[in-house]
């Protein structure tokens, strides 16, 4: 079979309980939930990353992606970079 070997994710313990704290929170995004589910997966050796690609709905590469953030970031790699823009301004008068 051509394609990339599949690798066993390493998890620390702090990082799993984390990660599995975050998939039980109900009050968690859905987004940085299913990216915490994707790490979890990725531990498993069993783990088929087409079969995950195919259950979480995203394609393999944005799940290597996923990983290899991971590798670079840990934990925070299952939230949101910040984005660059204007910072939001409110006015309690109707002033601008």
């Amino acid at each position: 079979m051509k394609g990339r070997k599949p690798r066993l994710l390493s998890l620390s313990e702090a990082d799993k309980s984390e990660l599995q704290k975050i998939v039980r929170s109900g009050k968690t995004e859905q987004r940085i939930a299913r990216r915490a589910r994707i790490l979890l997966a990725l531990a498993s050796p069993q783990t088929i990353v087409n079969e995950l690609a195919k259950y979480v709905q995203m394609t393999p590469t944005a799940i290597w992606q996923i990983c290899r953030r991971y590798d670079e970031r840990g934990i925070e790699a299952i939230y949101d970079a910040p984005r660059s823009g204007r910072p939001r301004f409110f006015s309690l008068f109707g002033e601008s």
